[in-house]
């Protein structure tokens, strides 16, 4: 391997397979090495048998499960808001010719063990069992303000500054209870605690924001999610930067991070072969010794053989418990789909419950979303560390990405995807939109 590289990159998860297309798009001789034999990473969809391997020690799945080819079951499953900025990147890079979506049908919030629809326009909070009789003005009114909200009118601001103003204090400004606060803040604005409300108010007002009009877009839930589960995305976009010239080897063993004398990035070792470039971008299991532990994720996954009980026999759903509800310090994340996504067998339904970690006990922490669900077919628990580099890569040229939280939605990957960008190049990450398929056939035939 005497070739040299911009960009090596280690690992097929999500946010190295994005950050792998956008610099192959913007002209990056990019390398991508990940030692699995598969794409995904952390974020893989398995097979019935590669689940029972993984968890199971290699035991021969029950027939009674079906077939291998039926299962695509997601180890860190997620959905996407229909308005969110990974939407947009896959729109932008056109790689949704390789991706097929479907709406996720519910997004739903639990209180008092009661599961209800998350009101997300003036209408449904006027009927929300979530609210009391005068909640449903307030709540009517705060939902009034930001769908009216404009930047550059004052007018629709209501005396409120958002970037000076906390979110408590807009609570304080409507009159809202912490009944609408645990939706708003939890169910909506998908803040993982309660620390959000002494920040300033736009992070929430913007979050708010996406999550009303991520539903306006396609009606009933915010939500998407791949056909055949996520491990669609990173080979999608792994074949955007094959098409501008990525290289990709799978199963092939890393065995050292080659430094300079300095600490700086010179290449990659596998085996007797160093393969050399300006930089790297890799997830926190190839640079253990450049990352902390902030933490502990609980996943738990289940089988069903029926949706989840008080869904309204929903198809799809996101499910959140709010902190409070749980008596936690943390919300408790449940994301369910079927057969309608081609990730089980029909039938079925394929469910993962998961949340931080906060005492020595993970899986009891779970159990209030476990009983959710009703029976469970097979089940599937999994404890991992929370990873975050201990430094920039501006002087190693290392950049190391983050691991996956345990929300049920990409806003925290997409996050980090802008921030590596920006460490590497200085600038905002900008997406150009790329030709779309007939628009690469028509230049190809007129320059023959």
């Amino acid at each position: 391997m005497d070739e040299e590289y911009d960009i090596i990159i280690l690992g097929t998860g999500l946010t190295e397979c994005v950050l792998s297309g956008i610099f192959s798009v913007e002209g990056k001789k990019v390398l991508h090495i990940d030692r699995n034999d598969h794409y995904g990473g952390e974020c893989a969809s398995l097979n019935l048998t590669q689940l029972f391997r993984k968890f199971r020690n290699g035991e021969a799945p029950p027939e009674a499960l079906g077939r291998d080819r039926d299962y695509n079951i997601d180890l860190i499953p997620k959905f996407m808001m229909a308005n969110e900025e990974l939407v947009k990147a896959l729109v932008y890079t056109d790689v949704t010719r390789y991706v097929e979506f479907k709406l996720v049908s519910g997004s739903m919030v639990c209180r008092d063990q009661k599961i209800s629809k998350v009101p997300a326009t003036v209408g449904e909070a006027l009927v929300s069992p979530l609210l009391g009789f005068f909640e449903k003005r307030r709540a009517k009114k705060f939902l009034e303000f930001v769908g009216n909200w404009k930047e550059d009118d004052i007018q629709t601001h209501n005396g409120l500054d958002l970037d000076k103003h906390t979110m408590t204090q807009v609570y304080e400004h409507f009159g809202l209870d912490t009944n609408s606060q645990e939706f708003i803040g939890h169910a909506m604005a998908l803040h993982l605690n309660e620390s959000y409300k002494t920040r300033p108010a736009r992070e929430t007002i913007e979050r708010v924001m996406l999550y009303v009009t991520s539903v306006a877009r396609y009606g009933s839930s915010p939500y998407i999610y791949p056909m055949y589960g996520l491990g669609e995305l990173p080979q999608g976009f792994a074949r955007l930067s094959a098409i501008y010239g990525g290289t990709y080897m799978l199963d092939t063993p890393v065995d050292e991070i080659v430094c300079d004398s300095d600490g700086k990035f010179v290449g990659v070792k596998s085996g007797n072969d160093t393969v050399k470039a300006k930089l790297v971008i890799g997830d926190p299991s190839y640079f253990q010794s450049r990352t902390r532990t902030i933490g502990k994720v609980v996943r738990s996954i289940c089988l069903l053989e029926h949706p989840i009980p008080n869904s309204d026999n929903a198809d799809s759903t996101q499910i959140i418990v709010p902190q409070a509800q749980a008596n936690r310090k943390h919300d408790i994340y449940i994301a369910s789909v079927s057969s309608t996504h081609c990730v089980v067998p029909k039938n079925f339904w394929v469910a993962s419950v998961s949340t931080i970690v906060e005492t020595d006990n993970p899986i009891a922490e779970i159990e209030m979303g476990i009983k959710l669900l009703g029976p469970i077919k097979e089940r599937f628990d999994i404890v991992s560390d929370l990873h975050v580099p201990t430094e920039t890569g501006a002087e190693s040229q290392i950049y190391i990405s983050k691991s996956y939280d345990a929300t049920s939605h990409f806003v925290s990957v997409f996050e980090d995807i802008k921030d590596i960008y920006k460490r590497i190049t200085g600038n905002e990450l900008a997406l150009s939109k790329r030709p779309t398929a007939e628009e690469e056939q028509a230049a190809f035939e007129s320059n023959r």
